[in-house]
């Protein structure tokens, strides 16, 4: 990551998923640093959606995430969903 973020870690995860959630992280913001492969983000995500499988959790850790970034998961993941370029770029 290019900043100090502080994301809300879960106790009860082990490395594998300490990893899967920060790779996200760091796919997220890469869209917005120059580019991230659409396929990354999207493998990226649904690894995450293994770690954090329940809705209400991932919309709250998007929000704390969004506020210490000005960036969206959600948003991001909707517009690579919605493109079908190689790779995925925020403004």
């Amino acid at each position: 990551m290019a900043e100090n973020y502080q994301l809300p870690i879960d106790g009860n995860w082990d490395v594998a998923d300490m990893v899967a959630v920060s790779e996200l992280v760091d796919a997220v913001l890469q869209v917005y640093e120059g580019g991230c492969e659409r396929a990354q983000l999207l493998e990226a995500h649904r690894a995450f959606t293994k770690v954090m499988p329940a809705k209400s959790e991932q919309k709250r850790f998007d929000r704390d995430f969004e506020e210490q970034t000005g960036r969206s998961i959600y948003q991001t993941v909707k517009m690579a969903r919605e493109s079908d370029k190689r790779v995925i770029k925020g403004a």
